[in-house]
């Protein structure tokens, strides 16, 4: 499997989604699996802005024909009977596979999600090339429930995909990212997986995002990352054969 991961910086506005689709077309030959950040239709701070510019799946059939050629995970702020909500879309062979309803919505700080989204109510796993998938959004994977609920799901591949604002700056670095890393090299470990985490860029209305997005293997090693502060798209190819041995050990312990 061929992962590439799109590190970049969306706009507040529905344009996003010509640059969504172009980039997945341009990458489709050399990937299995194109995955964008949290919100990467919309932008993250919506705020009234999302009651205009949420999408609905039947407006996103652009997408649905990119998926002919290559599997897209995309973040955006979707309208469902009347609600709208922070989603993670799997689309795969040109139809949706799979909606993952942000589950956990941050509303402290910065953050004000519970005031504009409803939130999702369960974690389902799915089948794709990739094996048994789930999807988490950001504050999803900043619960200790997650980690038991994607342990008994036994994926094969978690996409985590975030709009994470860069705060902590350190000496020795950002203290965000190494909060994130231990999250997520933990997610591998407990669920005996691979973690594919997609971070955007850029800045909005005075938040700036760090990147850092990488691919984490099921022995907590990141075996991919990209840099931080960086607009950036590139290709990995983890080694599946590592999967497949953890999994058997895990069954044998």
């Amino acid at each position: 499997m061929t992962f590439t991961l799109v590190q970049n910086a969306p706009r507040l506005s529905r344009a996003n989604l010509e640059s969504v689709v172009s980039t997945a077309t341009e990458y489709a030959e050399t990937s299995d699996v194109v995955v964008f950040p949290e919100l990467a239709l919309n932008g993250y701070l919506l705020q009234d802005k999302l009651f205009e510019d949420a999408w609905r799946i039947e407006e996103l059939s652009a997408l649905a024909e990119a998926s002919q050629q290559c599997d897209i995970v995309v973040g955006a702020a979707i309208e469902e009977g009347g609600h709208t909500y922070n989603a993670a879309l799997y689309w795969s062979c040109g139809g949706l596979l799979a909606v993952h309803r942000k589950m956990h919505l941050p509303n402290y700080g910065m953050f004000e999600e519970a005031r504009y989204f409803f939130r999702g109510e369960t974690l389902e796993a799915f089948d794709t090339a990739a094996g048994k998938t789930v999807m988490l959004v950001c504050e999803d994977l900043w619960r200790a429930q997650t980690f038991s609920d994607v342990a008994k799901l036994q994926p094969d591949t978690v996409y985590v995909i975030a709009n994470s604002p860069a705060r902590g700056f350190e000496t020795d670095g950002l203290a965000i990212e190494g909060q994130w890393d231990a999250l997520l090299k933990s997610l591998a470990l407990l669920g005996s997986c691979y973690v594919v985490f997609v971070n955007r860029v850029g800045f909005e209305d005075g938040l700036g995002f760090w990147g850092g997005s990488r691919i984490v293997s099921p022995t907590g090693e990141a075996e991919f990352s990209l840099p931080l502060f960086e607009e950036r798209v590139a290709t990995f190819h983890p080694d599946r054969r590592l999967h497949r041995v953890q999994k058997w050990l895990a069954k044998t312990d």
